[in-house]
Formats: structure tokens, C-alpha cells, sequence
């Protein structure tokens, strides 16, 4: 397995927009395409020994969909999502604000 880095990428290149985008649902006559954040990395390694190995991992966030009734599309938020990536990022804000305050009164 002297190319296990390069099947990795062989095997992992179509991910993105499938993994970005899910498949298309009809419901009712309103169809729903699912989108979510998606990223994955993957590494391999060889031994001088002889020994080799590799693995890999992804993360999906779900986003939203996009959601089609007649001629009507809209997006609509996942707003667990959007809480669960805004709460960390108002706090980091926070801190950061009142940091540049105190520094800008001194």
C-alpha cells in the first residue's frame, strides 16, 4: 500500500457537494434539499519497518434546507445549529470587546 494517501483522495473527492447538499425529498408536494457545513481529513503513514497505516475523519454540521413549495424557494435555518455555533462565537466576541476596551482606556 505504498499510495494509501492517494486512494484515500481517490475515494474522498466526490464528498464535497454530496456531503454539502443531501438528496432531494418530495413531501407532500413541498420538496426539501438538506445543507449542512461539512469538512473531513484524512492522513496515512509509513514505517521504515515496514509497518503502515492510516485513518480519517469528518464533521457535518446540519444548516438548513432549502425548501420549494410551487414556484416559492426559501432557505430555512436549523436554529439548534446556529445557536450551538453562535453562543461560542458571541462569547469569544464578548471577551474580545472588552479587552480592546480596557486596553483603550489606559
Amino acid at each position: 500500500m505504498p499510495n494509501l494517501a492517494l486512494e484515500l483522495g481517490k475515494q474522498t473527492a466526490s464528498l464535497g457537494v454530496t456531503s454539502a447538499y443531501g438528496e432531494q425529498q418530495d413531501v407532500d408536494g413541498v420538496r426539501f434539499i438538506p445543507v449542512a457545513l461539512s469538512w473531513s481529513g484524512f492522513g496515512a503513514g509509513e514505517e521504515t519497518g515496514g509497518g503502515s497505516g492510516g485513518g480519517g475523519g469528518g464533521v457535518a454540521i446540519p444548516l438548513g434546507a432549502y425548501i420549494r413549495k410551487g414556484d416559492d424557494l426559501r432557505f430555512e435555518p436549523n436554529l439548534i445549529s446556529l445557536l450551538t455555533v453562535g453562543i461560542p462565537f458571541v462569547w469569544v466576541a464578548g471577551r474580545v470587546l472588552s479587552r480592546l476596551i480596557r486596553a483603550l482606556k489606559r
